[in-house]
């Protein structure tokens, strides 16, 4: 599991990167400013959770594998996916409907937060010995 949460957490950078430099110098003559901002919120968001993957990565090795640890990063990812991705789409389209789809990548984000803290709630209340 630490590996592939680092795997992943690598890569999911590696293209807010790219997608980052694209929106900045791609789109900036291309989409309106609402649009544009939009992107860029996309683009944070993609980027802190890409970092998140990177953490719970590190934090599978130190907590152990576990559903919790598991389940955070499977979250993450869907909130990278849903919100970052229906971000980047709606710019690039214009299509401001699918806007409808960005809250739920918000709430998958707050739920693979909330499983890393059940993670280490559950590692630390019961400690091994």
């Amino acid at each position: 599991m630490f590996r592939n949460y680092v795997r992943l957490g690598a890569v999911f950078m590696l293209l807010a990167v790219a997608l980052g430099a694209f929106g900045a110098h791609g789109l900036k003559d291309k989409i309106d400013a609402g649009m544009l901002s939009a992107y860029e919120t996309g683009v944070q968001y993609h980027i802190a959770h890409a970092l998140g993957l990177l953490l719970i990565g590190l934090a599978a090795d130190k907590l152990g594998e576990s559903k919790w640890v598991s389940r955070a990063g499977a979250f993450l990812v869907a909130g990278i996916v849903l919100f970052s991705g229906s971000l980047y789409v709606m710019a690039v389209t214009g299509i401001g409907k699918l806007g409808i789809i960005t809250p739920f990548g918000g709430v998958a984000f707050l739920i693979g937060w909330a499983c890393l803290a059940a993670a280490a709630s559950k590692r630390y209340s019961h400690p091994k010995k």
